[in-house]
């Protein structure tokens, strides 16, 4: 007898201010990754499925980007408005 299936995985990589395209709401947007793998003996193997998508935290809205956007936007939530990278303290001049 063998068995197998799936396994699905998701990864947080990013959190993003953006406006929803569902409530047009200007909120913070979670960037996540969803991998599906291919498992036997429940043991997983290998991914047979990858999809990037935002979900908006405001109305739960979710919206399905491609890869290349999914690494666009998590370059500019790295870089930052100040060009900082993320978890980093800002440094200001004390007088």
């Amino acid at each position: 007898m063998i068995i197998f299936g799936t396994k699905g995985y998701l990864y947080q990589l990013a959190i993003l201010t953006l406006v929803c395209g569902q409530c047009g709401n200007p909120a913070a947007h979670t960037l996540r990754k969803r991998i599906t793998k291919f498992t036997l003996f429940f043991v997983p193997l290998f991914p047979i499925s990858t999809k990037y998508l935002t979900q908006c935290t405001f109305c739960g809205a979710e919206q399905k980007v491609t890869k290349e956007q999914a690494e666009q936007l998590q370059t500019q939530s790295t870089n930052g408005p100040s060009g900082q990278a993320h978890g980093q303290p800002q440094q200001h001049d004390r007088f």
